[in-house]
């Protein structure tokens, strides 16, 4: 796909779907694998990625193997396996504290249903916090070792979330954009969520009903200047 020169493009894409997906399970800073249909979606979108003319530069994923599963299965697919890839803990999924592990029907009945819901759609509201000898705090897993313990997250609001990110997209993404790098954002559905509400000047309110579907790519175009020209699904 050609677009004019002026123009510069990031495809921001949800990792593929993982046996927690399926079974409702709270996944957040936890790493585990793709499942073998989350693997099928990453190669599907690198297809048709491919059919429609997208090449990529680099392409910029969270820690959490699933992203990176993600991305290689989708290069590959794409014919572009030599991309690099570049890891960044501030691409992660939001850390659901005291939720992580646990499916819908366990949290609804330690914490009630309306207060769930709260805490998980809603922008401003953490869930409970984990302890800090808590075996899943981020400060016992070696992804984080040579982090700050200070700036890792016991849990995380949307709006928490969305501070982590931040830095990241106008430290690296933007740079990156403005020097015409084609890069492919390979991420988690609450970190993405947080970028389009940032790009697209979503309130809180708007952003609960706000949707981003596992495996398909979601093509963001700018001017040179980084404004939103458009986006666009590319089912």
């Amino acid at each position: 796909m050609t677009h004019p020169a002026a123009e510069r493009v990031v495809v921001f894409l949800r990792h593929g779907h993982t046996e927690w997906n399926r079974t409702e399970r709270f996944t957040g800073w936890t790493d585990i694998d793709l499942s073998e249909e989350g693997t099928s979606e990453a190669v599907d979108a690198g297809r048709r990625l491919a059919e429609a003319g997208y090449r990529f530069d680099e392409a910029h994923v969270s820690v959490l193997r699933r992203t990176r599963q993600t991305a290689e299965a989708l290069l590959r697919a794409a014919g572009q396996a030599e991309v690099s890839i570049h890891e960044s803990w501030r691409l992660n999924e939001r850390h659901y504290g005291a939720l992580q592990g646990l499916h819908k029907p366990e949290i609804f009945a330690a914490w009630g249903e309306e207060r769930a819901r709260r805490w998980w759609r809603g922008y401003a509201e953490p869930p409970p916090a984990l302890a800090r000898d808590d075996p899943r705090h981020p400060r016992f897993d070696a992804l984080y070792s040579t982090l700050d313990p200070a700036e890792l997250p016991a849990a995380e609001s949307l709006s928490d979330c969305q501070r982590r990110v931040l830095p990241y997209w106008q430290g690296e993404v933007v740079p990156r954009l403005r020097a015409g790098r084609r890069l492919l954002i390979v991420s988690h559905g609450n970190t993405l969520r947080s970028l389009v509400m940032h790009l697209e000047q979503i309130g809180p309110e708007a952003m609960e009903h706000l949707e981003i579907a596992s495996g398909v790519p979601l093509v963001y175009r700018f001017s040179a200047g980084l404004e939103v020209l458009g986006r666009a699904w590319l089912e």
